[in-house]
């Protein structure tokens, strides 16, 4: 039986790993008066990484959120992604199927997956409109035909790459995706459908979420640990970023100047990597040290979105980069834990609500 659906999904805490938070960190808080930022040197693993205030000012988000029940009960809806045709995909992780919406409908198909309990995860389009998907639980990456509703699947080459997981396709149509608790990153070429995998350097580090950047390097989240990670897309080697003491990044997301957003789940916080210089900036969520920051991502404005797991309702926060605000508005039905998001080419924000079976759309008010 594959190990992460059970000890990884849905995981509240995790393991703890101490480390001394590198040099270059800026700790922002939010208070009434407006934004402070402090300069850090290098703190000892002793020492606490953060020290917020308890109240921190945040607006009214004011955005319309539409969410649509799942028609299957029980699909644990996980990823969205962006269709070629602007639809909304999803994958239902507990139903072995892929869901597809049309916001503008509200209509739904869903396609059945051939390999039993494949828990499928993270998912995204090709150029050509077809879409991929993580089989997390069998060990493979599919690739579905939404025109025929045919899927092939393309089985990881080490049994020891037991969950592929999040994936992200480069601007030269490779395919590149984490591997949680195997602990590998990897690419896939889909005109061969040839497999590489890297190993990432640390133990149990848990490779998640992963994005690319416009060299077309992939970051990845190591979830246990306090780092970030790149990849060299030409020789697959591994550089490693340290983030304070105590973060543990579970999702990124990079802005158009490949500066590289991240949630921290663990302390409550909103982070960002600039690559070039190592500077690492870390901001309180509104939510306080518990509200366990998940799925994100970034619209074409800038704006950087991302949803607060660990308070009820679950909450959608919107950080201007320019200003340093955040906005914040709850999810009409709860959210259920958003574990991931996906920005469309138009402003809005395409959402999957776990524990609600639910999907949604997020349109910012103008």
């Amino acid at each position: 039986m594959n190990r992460n659906w059970r000890t990884i999904l849905g995981i509240g805490a995790v393991g703890a790993f101490v480390a001394v938070c590198a040099a270059g960190v800026v700790i922002a808080s939010r208070s009434a008066q407006g934004i402070q930022a402090q300069q850090l040197g290098a703190r000892p693993a002793s020492e606490p990484s953060k020290n917020f205030p308890p109240e921190l000012a945040v607006s009214d988000l004011h955005a319309s959120i539409k969410e649509w029940d799942v028609p299957t009960k029980g699909a644990h809806p996980h990823d969205p992604a962006v269709g070629l045709d602007g639809a909304l995909w999803f994958t239902e992780q507990m139903q072995n199927k892929i869901g597809r919406v049309d916001p503008s409908t509200g209509s739904f198909k869903e396609f059945p997956l051939k390999v039993d309990d494949s828990g499928p995860h993270g998912l995204v389009a090709d150029s050509e409109g077809n879409i991929w998907f993580t089989g997390n639980f069998r060990g493979y990456i599919g690739k579905l035909d939404v025109k025929t509703g045919e899927v092939k699947e393309y089985k990881m080459p080490d049994a020891k790459a037991e969950d592929p997981h999040s994936l992200v396709f480069d601007t030269d149509g490779m395919l590149w995706f984490t591997v949680q608790v195997g602990n590998y990153v990897g690419r896939l070429d889909p005109r061969n459908g040839h497999i590489d995998l890297r190993r990432v350097g640390q133990v149990h580090a848990h490779p998640y979420g992963i994005q690319v950047n416009s060299q077309g390097a992939p970051f990845f989240c190591m979830f246990f640990t306090n780092k970030l990670g790149s990849i060299n897309p030409k020789t697959m080697d591994i550089q490693e970023y340290l983030l304070p003491t105590g973060v543990r990044p579970r999702r990124l997301a990079i802005d158009g100047h490949d500066l590289v957003y991240f949630t921290d789940f663990e302390g409550g916080n909103l982070g960002r990597l600039d690559p070039k210089t190592g500077e690492v900036k870390v901001w309180p969520s509104p939510g306080g040290a518990k509200s366990q920051p998940y799925g994100m991502a970034i619209t074409p404005d800038g704006m950087v979105w991302y949803s607060e797991s660990g308070v009820m309702p679950n909450t959608l926060v919107r950080f201007d980069p320019k200003t340093e605000a955040m906005a914040r508005e709850n999810i009409p039905s709860g959210g259920g834990t958003v574990r991931n998001m996906a920005a469309t080419a138009d402003g809005r924000v395409y959402i999957a609500c776990s524990g609600v079976n639910k999907v949604g759309v997020v349109v910012p008010a103008r």
